[in-house]
């Protein structure tokens, strides 16, 4: 299982992935798409690489927007692997088909 992260550990991982922000025990952020296909199929590709990762993230859609809040629920906060899962949610945009 993976350990907490202290919060100096997540202000430094913050520091270093443009666009997040932390939320509780959640890092989050929001990507804004032309159209709603666009969004879902961000969705889907979010979820392929979840599936790979065995680590799931919350996501809501509102039409054109698409925000993902990332935790570890069996660690009970933030670990290193939702920053790679944060890594691999902003790598896939340059992935879009």
């Amino acid at each position: 299982m993976a350990s907490k992260l202290s919060d100096i550990e997540i202000q430094r991982a913050l520091g270093a992935r443009s666009g997040w922000t932390r939320r509780g025990n959640a890092i989050t952020r929001t990507f804004e798409f032309p159209t709603f296909k666009a969004a879902i199929a961000f969705v889907n590709r979010i979820a392929d690489i979840a599936e790979k990762m065995d680590h799931h993230p919350d996501v809501d859609v509102r039409y054109t927007k698409v925000t993902c809040i990332l935790s570890t629920h069996s660690a009970g906060g933030i670990t290193s692997k939702d920053f790679k899962l944060g890594e691999e949610i902003d790598n896939s945009l340059s992935r879009e088909s």
